[in-house]
């Protein structure tokens, strides 16, 4: 039997959400996120009504300060760290070193979890506990005020339990009540005409950047998007290529062991991989990355747009792949593994430069 569905425009309990909820998992083996939306709801509504709940999926709700409490999680040992948006999902298997934040901003600096942290962005946080087919599982689910997952950490056979019932304990909500109220999503902001940008100031800012990282306060500063600063930037910095293009360039990267970076990304989480791909996969429309500590799944029927770009640095010029869904948003970005202070590697950039282009 189909799970009856719900909508929040008719009245439903959290009881009855949660309960349809697991029969939907169950009978399409569907995840979270997909059954959520299956029901018309959001993921963080659909783990709110385990609050509280005895049974196979049962949650606790979670209290801030959000970086005194991620903060917490070297002491769970190795986990897996989630991060994805609407088009990729990006997961690494490792422990979380270096912690530490300014403001609302945060980083997690590890061999294997590299993390930079929007916490402006976090809303809720619940502790998860699901009896599945393969076992029990632990996790921190981290949402935004319109109930999109921003982070989640799983723990694994080897991680700490008696450290991660401590953390859960310490840091549960005075509320756990299974409602949540979910803020509805804000519309896209229009695009600004070309001739209300001061183009060829633009053009003299990229030309002028150090650092990779003064590229995001270059759109803020100039009121640009992504894909309309890579439209309007200056002759050879930025070009477009084919929609298959990560395709060719992970399988080559793993064929010829270049490591890369991968970066995927929401607006309260950035997460990053650097290093080697070996088992490049493509099921269906999934293009996936199977390592044993690095995981990647990326819908290519999602990529509208893929462009080659190039920002100067102190270390030279820095050359990235970049995917864009059809609405601009950004499915992910791949560079060449290197550290502050190095050039870029020659492979890697022999990489990209066979990627066929396509007319803009």
């Amino acid at each position: 039997m189909q799970a009856a569905p719900l909508t929040l425009d008719g009245p439903y309990s959290p009881r009855a959400l949660l309960d349809a909820f697991q029969r939907l998992r169950r009978e399409r083996k569907l995840r979270h996120r997909d059954a959520a939306q299956a029901l018309g709801v959001t993921e963080a509504e659909a783990i709110a009504a385990a609050v509280g709940a005895e049974g196979a999926l049962r949650a606790t709700r979670l209290a801030g300060p959000w970086a005194h409490l991620f903060e917490q999680m070297p002491r769970l040992g190795p986990v897996m760290a989630l991060t994805r948006n609407e088009h990729a999902v990006h997961e690494k298997v490792g422990r979380f070193e270096e912690m530490s934040h300014d403001g609302e901003v945060g980083l997690a600096l590890g061999s294997a979890i590299d993390l930079r942290i929007f916490y402006s962005r976090w809303r809720h946080a619940f502790a998860v506990h699901e009896e599945t087919e393969r076992g029990t599982q632990r996790s921190l689910q981290i949402f935004d005020a319109h109930g999109a997952a921003i982070h989640k950490v799983f723990l694994r056979p080897e991680s700490d339990l008696a450290a991660w019932e401590r953390f859960v304990a310490a840091a549960a909500h005075g509320d756990q009540s299974p409602l949540l109220v979910v803020e509805p999503a804000p519309p896209a902001e229009p695009s600004r005409a070309d001739d209300a940008i001061d183009v060829t100031a633009f053009r003299d800012a990229w030309r002028a950047m150090t650092d990779t990282h003064q590229f995001f306060p270059l759109l803020r500063r100039f009121g640009l998007t992504r894909t309309e600063a890579l439209r309007l930037a200056p002759t050879d910095f930025a070009h477009r290529v084919h929609e298959g293009s990560a395709r060719l360039l992970l399988q080559e990267a793993a064929r010829h062991a270049v490591p890369i970076m991968c970066f995927v990304a929401n607006p309260g989480m950035i997460q990053i991989h650097s290093g080697r791909v070996e088992r490049v996969q493509v099921m269906g429309p999934w293009l996936n990355v199977l390592d044993g500590e690095f995981n990647l799944h990326l819908r290519e029927d999602h990529i509208a747009a893929a462009w080659v770009v190039k920002k100067p640095t102190a270390d030279g010029l820095v050359t990235s792949l970049e995917l864009f869904a059809d609405d601009g948003e950004t499915i992910a970005l791949f560079f060449g593994a290197r550290k502050p202070g190095q050039p870029e590697r020659p492979e890697w950039r022999a990489l990209v430069h066979e990627l066929p282009e396509i007319d803009a």
